[in-house]
């Protein structure tokens, strides 16, 4: 099985090829299905994980052949700034390597600060990389109770206004929407800052949720203030499903 792969289901609607570097992670946040997926007990999928062996040469070798011209997410499973057994050299050498053969990638993490010690490389891919985060909470304690192991909220935004100061393509993944005015609420001080490029949002599945929503009356709010920002939006199929009374522009339902 290749290593620079089509996700599948949900997941492909965020990216059409993804790559995994890491198996495990250190976030602990209690909304992840990987522990489900992978058929793993969380005690021995939460903790510091260590690279997928031989990753480095196995992605060189795919891309030596070609993967095409796709979009690769780092990562589906597990995150490649979390706290790993290498200090995340792994994914410096992945992107150095992908740089190298022009590939289009896509970083997601909940790590915050950490993704800038590779800002020098994210500077050299030009529109060929987006570097985003989940945002969950703006409530620090409601953060930690949910993603223990994750960066702040404040660090992750934080982080976001200086990729975007660098010129790096950004993005946040409002996903999974747990509570709805705690993303509101992030939604409100990201366009305040005006650091982020692009949402994406879309509904907690497979938990039930803390709260009922209205979400008609969330999606609403959310768009009025990301539309009169100027930042573009993807809602993803399910939170459009559960709010079928939001009229959406064509743009705002076209994925990867």
């Amino acid at each position: 099985m290749p290593v620079i792969y089509q996700p599948r289901g949900k997941a492909r609607e965020y990216n059409p090829l993804a790559c995994n570097l890491y198996i495990g992670c250190s976030h602990r946040c209690k909304y992840c299905y990987a522990p489900h997926a992978l058929q793993k007990r969380e005690e021995d999928y939460f903790g510091t994980p260590s690279p997928r062996r031989d990753i480095l040469a196995k992605i060189e070798d795919e891309l030596r052949i070609g993967v095409g011209d796709g979009q690769i997410m780092l990562s589906f499973i597990g995150d490649v700034y979390g706290d790993t057994t290498d200090d995340c050299a792994t994914t410096r050498g992945a992107l150095e390597l992908f740089l190298k053969h022009g590939a289009n990638v896509s970083v997601l993490t909940k790590g915050g600060s950490r993704c800038l010690r590779d800002l020098d490389l994210f500077r050299q891919f030009g529109d060929k990389i987006s570097v985003g985060a989940t945002l969950t909470f703006i409530d620090p304690a409601k953060s930690a109770e949910w993603e223990s192991g994750a960066a702040p909220p404040v660090d992750r935004l934080s982080a976001l206004c200086q990729l975007k100061e660098a010129g790096i393509h950004t993005f946040a993944s409002l996903e999974p929407v747990i509570e709805p005015e705690e993303t509101l609420a992030l939604i409100e001080a990201a366009t305040q800052l005006g650091c982020i490029d692009l949402y994406k949002i879309g509904k907690l599945s497979g938990h039930k949720m803390p709260v009922t929503p209205d979400w008609n009356d969330f999606l609403s709010r959310a768009l009025d203030m990301i539309r009169d920002s100027g930042s573009e939006v993807y809602i993803k199929q399910d939170l459009r499903e559960a709010a079928p009374d939001i009229p959406l522009r064509a743009e705002e339902t076209i994925g990867a």
